[in-house]
């Protein structure tokens, strides 16, 4: 059995996500996925979702086999746990490929690592979605519904 472990803070659930697992899922037998922290969360502003939410609807999709959180001291004790053949990044993620399998053979893990091209998509990044919806929606306009004066 090759066992896949897919990570990321997933939030604003959004198809360039889907699709980031869906690839992961291919690579082999089972998919799973650790879901960051909100206290780990560094690189990036903070999730809107809180940790709980991002797991839930993770183990909700049809791709992933197993979802937990990650640790919140040491990022490869759960890989050490589910011992994963593959570790997949997407696209977007800070990691580099070459100091992440120097760790790993440090911690005696022999996964492979392979990085998910991305979606393509204007709107397949939290990042973007966000974007998208403070210039789209956040111009002022009536507070109370038409008809209702």
């Amino acid at each position: 059995m090759i066992r896949v472990v897919a990570t990321g803070t997933f939030d604003i659930l959004h198809p360039g996500h889907i699709y980031y697992l869906e690839e992961s899922r291919k690579l082999g037998d089972e998919l799973s996925v650790i879901v960051a922290r909100d206290a780990n969360v560094k690189h990036k502003p903070r999730p809107i979702l809180p940790e709980e939410q991002r797991l839930r609807m993770l183990r909700a999709l049809k791709p992933v086999d197993h979802a937990l959180l990650g640790d919140l001291h040491d990022m490869f004790r759960p890989i050490a746990e589910i011992q994963p053949d593959i570790i997949t990044l997407g696209f977007n993620q800070h990691f580099d490929e070459e100091h992440l399998r120097q760790k790993l053979r440090e911690r005696g893990l022999d996964a492979d690592v392979v990085r998910i091209p991305g979606y393509p998509g204007s709107l397949a990044s939290s990042s973007k979605i966000v974007e998208y919806i403070l210039n789209t929606r956040s111009t002022p306009g009536p507070t109370t519904p038409a008809g209702e004066e």
